[in-house]
């Protein structure tokens, strides 16, 4: 064999990977229970800029789940862990990449820490190729303690926490620092996570009338955001501190140093079209 035919054998070895791999997307919602988390949790305009980072464009699937449930219940976790198995076998996933928000990084993480735990979690966990996790509740927020403990949080949250549901109850700092400790991978001193976990972190809200970048993801929904925000540290995204959302995997980026005009990003702002989000996280699917 010349050196010229050993050279083509070896091109072609090493792009053949590629040429059979097939990428999808998942989008991962958060705290709630959802049956149309296209249209009422993500939104159309999210979703369908994302996906067009992918070669195959209808490579992606939205998750409707109860994430109002503890993370590792059958109606969370057994929940996303069916919908994830029968995404990569109905169009052939070689390649997923999931993209979630919020508490959706706790039930993602709890599949990815305990793969033992349900039949269907190896083949998922084999599959992904990150999580790209949208300001992840990772060491919880007060905030969770503040509704649980049923003080004003309770009736001025509940848009935003579901009241007292299992998935908020999780959500308390001291016990998610229990989850991470025991159950979880991804955090200082616990063993690493299998598939990286990289967080966006949201540092900030604004909410002036005067302001239009106050209205993307919802004027009404920033200004409770900016209320919160005095019960927190002076980096947060109006629900979680920069300090929680950053606990576990690595920082992808914090907000101001990729987004358009160095905007800030809300919690409500974070799983939406606001300020270029969209397209930084469809180019990383192109990757």
């Amino acid at each position: 064999m010349n050196m010229r035919h050993l050279l083509c054998g070896l091109l072609l070895a090493a792009a053949a990977p590629c040429a059979s791999a097939n990428t999808g997307v998942a989008f991962v919602h958060g705290t709630g229970s959802q049956t149309n988390a296209y249209q009422d949790y993500w939104q159309p305009a999210m979703v369908d800029s994302v996906r067009q980072g992918l070669a195959n464009t209808g490579n992606y699937v939205v998750i409707n789940c109860d994430f109002t449930q503890y993370m590792w219940d059958s109606r969370a976790a057994g929940c996303l862990a069916g919908q994830l198995s029968n995404f990569i076998s109905s169009k052939g996933i070689t390649r997923l990449i999931v993209i979630t928000h919020s508490n959706g990084g706790n039930v993602i993480r709890w599949m990815m820490s305990n793969p033992t735990y349900d039949s269907r979690y190896p083949n998922i966990i084999s599959k992904i190729v990150r999580v790209n996790a949208l300001a992840p509740s990772s060491a919880g927020t007060p905030l969770a303690d503040a509704v649980i403990n049923g003080n004003v949080f309770e009736t001025s949250l509940g848009w935003l926490l579901g009241y007292k549901s299992d998935a908020v109850r999780q959500q308390q700092v001291s016990w998610m620092a229990y989850y991470n400790a025991n159950y979880l991978y991804g955090t200082s001193g616990r063993p690493a996570l299998p598939k990286p976990f990289r967080s966006v972190v949201g540092t900030d809200v604004d909410s002036s009338p005067f302001d239009g970048d106050s209205y993307c993801g919802g004027y009404t929904e920033n200004v409770g955001l900016e209320t919160t925000q005095n019960w927190l540290d002076s980096c947060s995204d109006g629900f979680l501190n920069c300090s929680s959302q950053s606990a576990a995997g690595s920082v992808w980026f914090q907000d101001k140093s990729r987004t358009a005009g160095a905007e800030p990003l809300s919690h409500n702002q974070s799983r939406r079209a606001c300020f270029t989000l969209d397209t930084i996280l469809r180019n990383d699917l192109k990757l």
